[in-house]
């Protein structure tokens, strides 16, 4: 939308004011020989303009060379598109992390907390650490998370990624647990709770079936050099503790089951039992017992149940009274050592208990049952070739088509935005051509201002592979702008030899070669201009400056290649595609 406004604006500007200000501006003035250095710089275009017009002449004597090299250069845009590194949006150093914590599924709400504050220490002690919060729970007592602020860059001398590694290396002295760090970007696509960046989904119509290779599937994850941070949201090694009632026992001494089950709910389910008001504010009162009765399930020793039997609204004590014998629901703990009288049965004598395991969540996506593996990726390894090896890896597993596998999140959003980005350029190609060829009134020229392309595809994927940079988002944005910026050299020539030849009366030969030598000059203006323009967002440095450098590495390789290949390939093409033209005008 913004370049599409902008260059919206600059056509209204150059048909409205721009003619104004050359007639206000423009006067008559006597040509004067230049000097000083303006002299210098008509000497280095002339100079140039010789050369140039030595190598153009040699190069229409040997034309299948020239039409030779650009097949190559089209053959070569196929071959660097599919063998360079693909991402989705660069990774970038806003100075923000974000830590994700997951803990033995046994662990207690006390446990955890412990486990963090010795997370957040080790953090804390990075020296290019400023600050962290911490917050735990937000669905499971066995996870949590940290809110990492980093020193500015200038400060801390090393990027995000590293720092990650850095504090990773000293995190696995925590037993019990794991920390999951993400750098935060400012863009973010297929938001998706998880502890890592990425994720993959495994659907299944068994749950034991996803269990088994959600297991096999996420220790070979593990294994590949491509991935860091594996883990998964399966949650299925819960400790529960597990009481089974004899119900003939319980009878016999005329307990009912849901006399058992109030028992134990007043004991471990802070039952509200009443609610103080006073002049501001209202209190409610919650039951339970003391808090060292319920860390260990060794208590339901110590729970008796009473056979009498509950008066109605026993639980309803009034306002500002405090709770009497009298109002104490029926069952009651009793610490070890305690004599116990009246109508009072023990919990044991009815039942026994054991710990089991137990799932802590079962998720699903699509009705079916899922287990989402997430992970991160390594300094230098772009998200296409993590996908590239997670399917190899299903491959060589040979995971049955009843465990289906696919990427979810941020690595789906990947997936969609590649499948559709040669669909993006060929979009660009046909619209092109269908707007010159209304300029020009030919089928075939626009062919001619197409052929530069090529080459400028070349030299935004070689410019990206020399800077170790991945195709990405951004960069297939810089790769569109070079689409619209390359094909005016191509237009500057065509549109003057289509029009010597129109008026002039010159051969296809000799309208190329004037157009060639009277525009190199602006041809190469406009394009040093383009460059520099580019250069600042290819060297640009800062926070976040991650996210501009593909666009000006793509648009700075593009415009080089581009402006050395189409000096020289465009005359021939136009040669050949005006035989073409010709011939067809006899043929009908």
């Amino acid at each position: 939308i913004t370049l599409s406004v902008a260059i919206g604006i600059s056509l209204l500007i150059s048909l409205t004011a721009t003619p104004m200000m050359c007639a206000r501006l423009l006067k008559q003035q006597v040509l004067t020989a230049p000097t000083g250095y303006a002299l210098k710089i008509d000497r280095f275009f002339k100079n140039i303009n010789q050369r140039y017009a030595t190598s153009l002449t040699f190069a229409l004597q040997y034309k299948r060379l020239m039409m030779l090299i650009l097949f190559t250069v089209i053959g070569l845009n196929v071959y660097l598109y599919i063998s360079i590194p693909k991402g989705f949006f660069p990774p970038q150093d806003t100075g923000r992390v974000i830590g994700f914590i997951q803990a033995d599924q046994s662990i207690s709400f006390q446990a955890m907390q412990k486990k963090m504050a010795q997370f957040m220490q080790i953090v804390m002690d990075d020296p290019a650490v400023d600050k962290v919060v911490s917050f735990n729970g937000g669905g499971q007592t066995n996870t949590g998370s940290l809110f990492i602020s980093l020193k500015p860059l200038k400060e801390r001398k090393l990027s995000v990624d590293e720092v990650i590694s850095r504090v990773r290396r000293k995190l696995n002295s925590v037993s019990g647990a794991n920390l999951y760090l993400v750098a935060v970007s400012d863009i973010r696509m297929g938001g998706r709770a998880s502890n890592a960046q990425y994720q993959f989904t495994l659907l299944a119509d068994n749950l034991d079936e996803l269990r088994s290779w959600g297991t096999k599937i996420r220790f070979a994850m593990a294994d590949l050099p491509e991935l860091v941070d594996v883990n998964t949201d399966t949650q299925d090694k819960g400790i529960q503790t597990s009481l089974t009632i004899n119900h003939d026992d319980a009878a016999k001494l005329g307990l009912t089951t849901n006399l058992i089950d109030t028992t134990l709910y007043n004991a471990f389910g802070q039952r509200q039992v009443s609610t103080i008001y006073n002049e501001l504010n209202q209190y409610r009162v919650v039951m339970e017992v003391a808090p060292e009765y319920w860390q260990s399930p060794a208590s339901l020793q110590h729970i008796y149940i009473s056979k009498a039997a509950p008066k109605p609204n026993s639980y309803a004590v009034g306002a500002a009274r405090s709770i009497s014998a009298a109002t104490v629901p029926i069952g009651a703990i009793h610490a070890p050592g305690t004599t116990v009288t009246g109508g009072q049965v023990p919990l044991t004598a009815i039942a026994t208990y054991k710990p089991t395991n137990t799932s802590l969540a079962v998720n699903h996506q699509s009705q079916f049952i899922s287990t989402t593996i997430s992970f991160n990726l390594p300094p230098n390894v772009s998200l296409g070739q993590a996908t590239d090896a997670i399917y190899a890896m299903m491959d060589k597993l040979q995971v049955p088509n009843s465990v289906r596998g696919s990427f979810q999140g941020t690595a789906k959003a990947f997936q969609d935005s590649l499948s559709s980005q040669p669909l993006l350029i060929l979009a660009a190609f046909i619209t092109v051509y269908i707007v010159l060829g209304i300029l020009y009134e030919s089928l075939i020229h626009p062919i001619t201002i197409l052929s530069t392309l090529p080459s400028a595809g070349v030299g935004a994927l070689l410019a990206l592979m020399l800077f170790k940079t991945e195709f990405s988002i951004i960069a297939l944005i810089g790769v569109i702008l070079l689409i619209g910026i390359v094909k005016k050299n191509a237009i500057m020539m065509v549109d003057f030899a289509v029009h010597a030849q129109r008026t002039d009366g010159l051969s296809a030969h000799d309208a190329i070669y004037k157009a060639c030598l009277l525009r190199f000059r602006p041809i190469m203006m406009t394009t040093i201009a383009a460059i520099l323009g580019a250069i600042p967002l290819a060297l640009g440095t800062g926070d976040g400056a991650e996210l501009n450098r593909p666009l000006g590495i793509s648009i700075v390789g593009g415009l080089i290649v581009s402006q050395i290949l189409t000096l020289y390939t465009t005359p021939v093409v136009y040669l050949y595609m005006e035989r073409l033209r010709l011939w067809r005008w006899s043929s009908q």
